[in-house]
């Protein structure tokens, strides 16, 4: 098939985490020897990758979840993703001399939903109280760490960004510069953030001194946050939206999430027979290109916060519309510009880094969890005495009035960051990749390298990939694992190929954890980044 794989899965009929440090992998792992879930593991996870990968993710920033219960045979989804502030208006950044939105600075900062998501998730299915899980993280950043590999590369190419800022810079950039690989990094105000939400939850960032630290970040640089805004932030449950995929149950999570664009590139490449075209054709991949074009130009034209106006989510997902789009992929060219669906009462106008990590328990239950601070250390304003950074996932609104994504009092942006899950007969998958816009459509090439050629967990994130990281054009990044020969065949049908070197960053990072049904659990962690998949270890005799 052509796949060079650098690992095998793990397997274990007890729980796995999988995350892209390691560290943060045996946190979660430790919970589950402790007798936490699923849900309690990736809490865990999660918060040391705030600490040891603080340039992607942290409690500054959003976080996203599909849990599958075993028990109960149910899924969940969370939205945990924060919403503006009731002052900022497109008016008002209009008046102030915007074009188009901003990409960084203060208006950019949406309430941070993470640890609002930590507790939605811990109360509805975990087991362990929050002081438990958040004393991995604690340590860490107290005491210190040796800083990995990749995140030490990730970290040293962003610090000129940090050094704009001095709280970023006093936090990160210790001694003046970033930390060097297996340099210890030690985060003290970090450690104090998290050890005053393990004694007193949510309320102590979204009421306590952290509100007072997060405000008046915002007020001396002339934001509109407000204390009602952190105060009666609130993340949604919500039920994930799903495809069949040649037999598979495919979910992601409904708008403001791009997850609907995986489900669409599905639907469309299910109008094909890929499996006869051969993994790694020219084929093959002509089809998913384009099909990423058409489905991301529905999602880009219809998502938004379903709260403002809802997307047409069941007139988009249906097999009749992707029959009907499908035809639209031309075998002989690529094509250089599509346009949305037209749908009954709707226009076709077009308006113009994080961390994924999962979990299973020894009963089968999967957490799949996404979390970020958008772009590389957010917007780099660091509140005082903190030791976090400020996401700038408002940088993705629109300034277009009429645009379902436009900005608004207490609205939520379009979001990148989206989890996986994926189901047949009694098997199931809790799968992502993180990086962006590359992330719907890492979905759909994970999805079918599984189903389409057969590849278990780990073949299936460490094969080629593809991404195209424009909406228009025909140009498109391909990593040199795919053959050199079909990346000419491509380049021949009009595809402006840029060859990309084996395991960069620029495909994203993924790991994954599956059930086969029979009482074995799986987990993988691809060699793009420094991560693992750790197994629990059965109780001491």
């Amino acid at each position: 098939m052509g796949v060079i794989v650098g690992r095998s899965r793990v397997a274990t009929k007890y729980g796995i985490v999988a995350a892209s440090q390691p560290l943060a992998a045996r946190a979660g792992v430790q919970i589950l020897e402790r007798g936490g879930s699923a849900v309690d593991a990736a809490i865990a996870a999660n918060a040391v990758l705030g600490v040891v990968e603080p340039q992607s993710n942290g409690i500054g920033g959003d976080l996203f979840a599909i849990v599958y219960d075993a028990r109960r045979g149910a899924l969940h989804g969370l939205n945990s993703s924060g919403w503006t502030p009731r002052g900022l208006t497109a008016a008002l950044l209009k008046s102030r001399g915007a074009a188009t939105m901003p990409q960084g600075g203060v208006h950019t900062v949406t309430v941070p939903g993470a640890v609002a998501g930590w507790e939605a998730l811990r109360t509805r299915l975990g087991r362990l109280p929050l002081a438990d899980l958040l004393a991995p993280a604690i340590r860490y950043a107290a005491e210190g760490f040796p800083v990995s590999d990749v995140i030490a590369a990730h970290w040293g190419a962003l610090a000129d960004k940090v050094a704009t800022e001095p709280d970023a810079a006093r936090t990160y950039l210790p001694g003046g510069r970033p930390p060097r690989a297996g340099d210890i990094f030690r985060n003290a105000d970090l450690a104090a953030s998290l050890s005053a939400l393990a004694r007193a939850g949510a309320s102590a960032f979204y009421e306590g001194s952290i509100a007072d630290a997060i405000l008046a970040a915002s007020r001396v640089r002339g934001g509109t946050m407000a204390k009602d805004d952190l105060s009666e932030f609130e993340p949604d449950w919500v039920t994930p939206i799903s495809t069949t995929y040649r037999g598979w149950t495919v979910s992601e999570l409904p708008p403001n999430t791009q997850g609907i664009a995986a489900l669409l590139m599905l639907d469309l490449m299910e109008q094909f027979p890929l499996a006869e075209y051969g993994f790694h054709s020219a084929r093959a991949l002509h089809v998913m290109i384009e099909a990423k074009k058409l489905a991301y130009a529905d999602m880009l034209r219809h998502v938004g916060d379903p709260r403002f106006g809802d997307a047409p989510i069941a007139g988009l997902l249906t097999k009749a519309a992707a029959k009907a789009r499908a035809r639209r992929i031309d075998f002989a060219r690529a094509a250089a510009d599509v346009q949305p669906s037209s749908l009954a009462g709707l226009t076709t106008s077009v308006g113009a880094d994080t961390i994924y990590l999962c979990a299973i328990d020894r009963d089968g239950s999967i957490a799949s969890l996404i979390q970020s601070i958008y772009e590389g250390f957010g917007t780099a304003i660091v509140p005082p005495g903190t030791g976090f950074a400020l996401h700038n996932r408002g940088a993705l609104f629109t300034l277009d009035e009429g645009h379902p994504n436009v900005v608004a009092p207490r609205k939520r942006p379009l979001h990148t960051i989206i989890p996986g899950f994926m189901q047949k007969d009694d098997v199931r998958i809790g799968f992502g990749i993180m990086g962006g816009f590359n992330q719907a459509q890492a979905h759909a090439l994970f999805v079918s390298h599984i189903v389409d050629f057969g590849m278990d967990i780990q073949e299936a994130l460490e094969a080629g990939r593809f991404t195209k990281p424009t909406f228009t054009g025909t140009d498109v990044c391909v990593e040199a694992l795919v053959p050199e020969s079909v990346r000419q065949e491509l380049a021949a049908l009009g595809h402006d190929v840029v060859t990309v070197p084996p395991r960069t960053g620029m495909f994203g990072h993924g790991q994954a954890v599956m059930s086969d049904g029979r009482g074995v659990h799986f987990g993988a962690s691809e060699p793009r980044h420094d991560g693992a998949a750790i197994p629990e270890a059965p109780p001491p005799v």
